[in-house]
């Protein structure tokens, strides 16, 4: 029987020389510590990853001996930021008008940039998103989130929407020969079945998120009206949370948002033209607000608007909605609508929340612990929590004090590897 015994030690011996090395530990010490959950900074904390994990958080934590430091002074450590509302397949206006890219960009030309976009918006600070649309860039989204999720593209967590659902003839390219089929930015539909079909070939193809059109222009130059019917939405949400997938509604109008409202969506886009009435059914039902400030600056610049006072109308009318919701109660989203402008500039959206009434503290925690929690990611994301995993950024400075420390980024880490900088760390 010694043969026997012989054996198990060497199958024993194998086993143990196969095993994975324990997972290394990094000691971050900043300055100060914004957990994403409390709105303060904690001046001497201290976190400690391994592997992909915080393990521990608060003052003079104890680390392995084997762990690495690395220093961060003068910084403040933060949870990664989480983009709401992005288009990672789409580039600002003032390059190329939307048709344009949607009619005459090549799909190798728009996945290409949208890498280079990926990457710009982690770099920012940004280390999560939600893509609510490739516009007109078929199901390419899901592609990139796979390349970026097996390491093949630097890029931040995405959950995408594919081709969002719009009701036919409502969406865009317009302006062509009628009856000639031209490409569109969306996936159009008509009538209950071809409603529910599209969710379910959407989330068939990898969407995370469906995404409906509840109003939009009929014809150029035409204000915003209700397009998909009540049922319509009521079926496609039905058919989508049964999926276990939940539901962001563009919804620039009253009714297009009480519709949405009704149907019991997850999100609702940008709410121009909420009124306090639909802002407070909002908020009796946990409904969270993206109100894309950012879109509606960036686009009133790109037709030369230089900041001053008085704002333009649209600006103006997307500021007055906001402190709407503010004021009701409605939870907030930090989504900007980037590809309107300049991915990588993602924190703008955060800077005019503030100028239009949040505090800094209340910003940022809405793009971290809020955002997490609306786009379902808490328990994963958005704080710094033992458990969680560790998405952290350095900031130079405080932001709770000034925001511009955004701009500043001194550490990016996603899932416990430092993507940028090539920070020094302690051997």
């Amino acid at each position: 029987m010694r043969w026997l015994t012989t054996i198990a030690a060497l199958l024993v011996g194998s086993a143990a020389a196969a095993s994975p090395p324990a997972p290394a530990s990094l000691l971050l010490k900043p300055a100060g510590v914004f957990d994403g959950v409390d709105g303060k900074v904690h001046p001497g904390w201290q976190v400690l990853v391994t592997g992909d994990v915080i393990v521990r958080v608060g003052p003079d934590v104890a680390a392995p001996a084997d762990a690495r430091t690395i220093d961060l002074p003068g910084t403040t450590l933060m949870p990664g930021m989480i983009e709401g509302h992005g288009h990672l397949f789409l580039h600002p206006y003032n390059e190329t008008s939307w048709d344009d890219q949607v009619l005459h960009e090549p799909l190798a030309l728009r996945t290409a940039r949208a890498v280079a976009q990926a990457k710009a918006t982690l770099l920012a600070g940004f280390t999560s998103e939600r893509d609510l649309g490739t516009e007109g860039a078929g199901y390419a989204d899901v592609g990139l989130k796979l390349a970026i999720d097996r390491g093949i593209v630097p890029g931040p967590r995405l959950a995408v929407a594919t081709r969002a659902i719009v009701a036919l003839g409502a969406y865009g390219p317009k302006g062509f020969e009628p009856g000639v089929d031209i490409p569109q930015g969306a996936e159009e539909v008509s009538g209950i079945d071809q409603t529910v079909a599209a969710v379910r070939r959407q989330i068939a193809a990898g969407a995370d998120w469906i995404k409906l059109y509840a109003d939009y222009r009929w014809r150029p130059g035409e204000d915003s009206r209700p397009t998909l019917s009540l049922d319509e939405m009521k079926a496609a949400v039905a058919a989508a949370h049964d999926a276990g997938r939940p539901v962001a509604v563009h919804a620039a109008t009253a009714e297009g948002m009480r519709r949405a409202i009704a149907t019991g969506v997850d999100t609702i886009e940008h709410g121009y033209g909420g009124t306090p009435e639909v802002f407070a059914a909002m908020a009796a039902k946990g409904i969270a607000l993206c109100p894309t400030l950012a879109a509606s600056d960036a686009s009133s610049r790109y037709r030369g608007w230089d900041g001053s006072e008085p704002a333009p109308p649209a600006v103006k009318l997307n500021r007055e909605s906001f402190r709407l919701a503010l004021k009701a109660g409605v939870p907030m989203c930090v989504g900007g609508d980037v590809g309107v402008f300049a991915h990588g500039q993602n924190a703008r959206e955060l800077n005019l929340m503030v100028a239009a009434g949040m505090t800094r503290e209340q910003a940022l925690m809405a793009a971290t612990s809020g955002n997490a929690r609306w786009l379902r990611l808490s328990g994963k994301l958005g704080a710094i929590r033992p458990g969680l995993l560790a998405d952290l950024i350095a900031v130079d400075g405080d932001p709770t004090t000034d925001l511009t420390a955004l701009r500043h980024i001194r550490m990016v880490m996603k899932g416990g590897a430092v993507v940028a900088p090539n920070t020094p760390a302690d051997p």
